[in-house]
């Protein structure tokens, strides 16, 4: 594997990187049914590896390190991917996060560190303090409400990092958003898909934890704007991801313009193009349409499929997976309350 080694002077600090890195009746509650969430967890902050070096940059201001590290970030295979003990992987992110924060205030503009937070922080709220919160809701009401105040703050700051990145090649993006949804997305490239999936699923995780803000929720159709750019620019995207989005979005709407139909095709669509590899659209189909038609026999098949799968068949999305099946646990033993027998 090829060894770069790299040079900064800056204020009379001389920093040496060698690294191994080549950076290029029963009322069902539905206030907290996901749009999808992460599909492909912990992608893109692979930071520990190189994190002690990271500090130093921080604190020094070396810009051209610091735009390299960004590379490394936005485009090396995350350690995090493919660790077996999602637990572990938490305890490590916000370290990681807080680092690509101080990298930021060196380097604002920075793209691909600006994808990491958001993405980062996404992850972070989605896969460890929300479902934390969901998972603990039965036996503790104040502290899941406490996690999803938690998990708010994370997809807030993961969208204000998302329209900066956005904003660094569309000047004032999120006024024209605001004006002409269509024509603003209009501008965007398929090179934008990572960060557009990115900035609608932290909006949109967002407004589906916080009902009691009216404002929030009324960026709805902001959000489907994005996803829908970044549908048509890559579908493909992180083994059709996008797609796990509709399925909860379309799903979790069926009474409001909605459809059950057009969830499943994306349903169909996202397992095609996962290859079967990624469970979370198995998840978000289950927990959204089959409880939403109150299709028990469906929901168990779709989840003890889920728990099925041999997560070492694909280590590159190994926690995720691993994720997912923890979720479809969790949704299995609360079926006498999602179903009306």
């Amino acid at each position: 594997m090829k060894v770069k080694t790299m040079l900064c002077r800056r204020r009379g600090v001389l920093l040496s990187w060698r690294s191994p890195i080549e950076p290029p009746g029963r009322k069902v509650d539905r206030r907290y049914l996901q749009w999808g969430g992460p599909g492909r967890a912990l992608r893109g902050t692979g930071v520990p590896g190189i994190a002690v070096m990271m500090l130093a940059l921080s604190s020094t201001g070396c810009s051209v390190l610091i735009n390299k590290v960004g590379d490394a970030l936005a485009t090396g295979n995350s350690v995090y991917a493919t660790d077996n003990d999602p637990d572990f992987v938490w305890e490590a992110v916000p370290f990681g996060l807080k680092t690509i924060e101080g990298l930021l205030l060196q380097a604002p503009k920075n793209k691909n560190l600006l994808f990491a937070a958001t993405s980062g922080f996404t992850q972070y709220g989605y896969g460890h303090l929300q479902q934390d919160a969901d998972f603990t809701e039965a036996n503790d009401l104040t502290a899941a409400t406490a996690l999803r105040g938690r998990a708010r703050k994370m997809y807030m700051r993961a969208l204000e990092y998302g329209l900066r990145g956005l904003e660094v090649d569309v000047p004032e993006f999120r006024v024209l958003l605001r004006k002409d949804p269509q024509a603003a997305v209009g501008k965007l490239k398929k090179s934008h898909v990572p960060l557009l999936y990115w900035t609608a699923n932290a909006w949109g995780a967002a407004i589906s934890i916080s009902k009691d803000d009216a404002e929030l929720t009324a960026d709805q159709n902001l959000v489907e704007a994005l996803m829908r750019r970044a549908l048509a620019l890559d579908e493909t995207y992180e083994r059709g991801s996008i797609h796990d989005f509709f399925i909860s979005y379309e799903g979790g709407r069926a009474s409001v313009g909605g459809s059950f139909a057009r969830a499943r095709e994306h349903f169909e669509r996202a397992k095609q193009l996962s290859q079967g590899l990624r469970l979370a659209p198995l998840v978000s189909f289950a927990e959204t349409v089959s409880v939403a038609t109150q299709n028990k026999k469906e929901f168990q098949t779709l989840l003890e499929e889920v728990l099925a799968f041999d997560a070492d068949k694909a280590p590159e999305m190994r926690v995720a997976n691993l994720i997912s099946q923890r979720r479809a646990r969790w949704l299995l033993a609360r079926t006498a309350d999602l179903f009306i027998d």
